[in-house]
This record gives C-alpha cells, sequence and structure tokens, in this order.
C-alpha cells in the first residue's frame, strides 16, 4: 500500500444566488416596504390623523408601492437581459469576422490570469474550436456575466411584489388588529426592520446582529424625519 496522501477528489458544493435574480429583488423589496410604511405610518400619525386615515394611507401606499416595485424590478432585470444579449450578438459577430484576433484575446486573458504562454496558446485554441464554448468564456471575461445564467424578470417582479407587501403590512398590523396605538405600530416596523435585516446577514459575511442594528437605524432616521414633518404640517395647519 502506499503511504502517500490520498489523491484529492472533486466533490459537489453549492453557492448562493448572487446573480441579481429573486434574492436581491426580495431583499430590497421587504426593506423598502417595511422603512416606506413605518415612515409613512410615523408622519401621518405625527400629523394627528385618525386611525381610519393611517390605515387607509398605508394600505394605499403598500399596493402602490409593490405594482411600482414589481413593475420597476421587471422592467430593471428584463433591460439587463436584452442588453446582455445585444452584447453577446456582438461578441458572435466578431468571433465570425475576425477569429484570429478572438483568439489572440483570449490567450492574453489566460495569461493576465497566470498561465504560461505556451499553454494559454494551447488552451484558447482548443477552447476555439467549439464555437459557443469560445463565445460563453469572450461574454463572461469580458463582461462578467453568464448568458446561459440570466435572472427571469418575472421571478424578480413577483419576488418584489411580495416581499414589499410583506415588509409594508407589518407596521400596519396593531391599527388592523384594533389597536389605535402609533407607538405599537412604529414598535412593530422596528421590529420588522430589525428581523430583516438579521435575515440579510445570512447572505453576507456581516454579524446578525450588525445587521439587524443596521436596518432599524435606517428606519428611525426615515421614521423621525416624517414623523417631524407630520408634526410640523399637523401643529401648522390646526
Amino acid at each position: 500500500m502506499s503511504s502517500g496522501a490520498p489523491a484529492a477528489e472533486a466533490h459537489e458544493h453549492s453557492h448562493a444566488d448572487v446573480s441579481g435574480g429573486w434574492l436581491r429583488a426580495a431583499v430590497f423589496g421587504a426593506m423598502d416596504g417595511l422603512v416606506t410604511n413605518t415612515a409613512l405610518v410615523a408622519g401621518v400619525g405625527g400629523g394627528g390623523a385618525s386611525s381610519r386615515t393611517i390605515v387607509l394611507s398605508g394600505v394605499a401606499s403598500l399596493v402602490a408601492g409593490a405594482i411600482s416595485m414589481a413593475l420597476g424590478e421587471y422592467t430593471s432585470v428584463r433591460t439587463q437581459n436584452e442588453q446582455l444579449d445585444l452584447e453577446v450578438e456582438k461578441e458572435r459577430r466578431e468571433l465570425e469576422r475576425n477569429p484570429g484576433g478572438e483568439l489572440a484575446e483570449l490567450v492574453q486573458m489566460l495569461r493576465v490570469r497566470g498561465v504560461d504562454a505556451d499553454l494559454a496558446q494551447q488552451v484558447a485554441v482548443q477552447l476555439h474550436r467549439d464555437p459557443d464554448t469560445a463565445l460563453r468564456l469572450h461574454v463572461v471575461a469580458e463582461l462578467g456575466l453568464n448568458p446561459a445564467d440570466k435572472p427571469s424578470p418575472w421571478t424578480a417582479a413577483v419576488s418584489s411584489f411580495l416581499t414589499f407587501a410583506t415588509g409594508a403590512v407589518i407596521p400596519l398590523l396593531p391599527y388592523l388588529l384594533g389597536f389605535s396605538l402609533l407607538w405599537a405600530a412604529l414598535l412593530c416596523g422596528g421590529l420588522g426592520l430589525a428581523a430583516a435585516g438579521a435575515l440579510s446577514s445570512r447572505f453576507t459575511p456581516r454579524p446578525w446582529w450588525y445587521a439587524a442594528l443596521r436596518q432599524l437605524l435606517f428606519g428611525a432616521v426615515a421614521a423621525g424625519v416624517t414623523y417631524a414633518i407630520g408634526l410640523a404640517i399637523g401643529v401648522g395647519v390646526s
């Protein structure tokens, strides 16, 4: 039996979705819904509005904001995908018109990444034998995006719609349950912001408490500013 170290074996592992699909839209939607409606409740409540007005304003903000988020995410992701398709076609034409230049370009990219000159030439020649492989490599290297892994605009739209609505309803819960107390609504909003921040830390190297406090601080600033404005307008009108 050999006494040497065991041979290394490939093993499967997974990574989080960082391509800009559902995760970014979901996190952004939930945070936006929480901050928007917590601040709105603070501003309208600070102005002395009735519970009915606060609920009406909050529900209107929820519906309008969720639709706006969904349309914005759909348009943003769809535009990004169309731009990527345009760049892929441009690169495809370059490979057809100037294969030698594109081959030299790939050799240079490999050398920049630490591959020896002779080996880089051999690898580039071998990869360029398959036009689809060559195209994908050039696009990924030059644009940093994989044309085979485009995010879905529909997934982004639905994710942002649902998470914005979920986040926006949290500050309204006390009023919807019959507790007409502004501090209770702001407390629910703050707890929601802290929880959303803590959950988002699962996808980042930040500790959960840091992400929770950061998001709570952002929401507190927004709510404080709108409360002060609402209070000033309420006093001025009265």
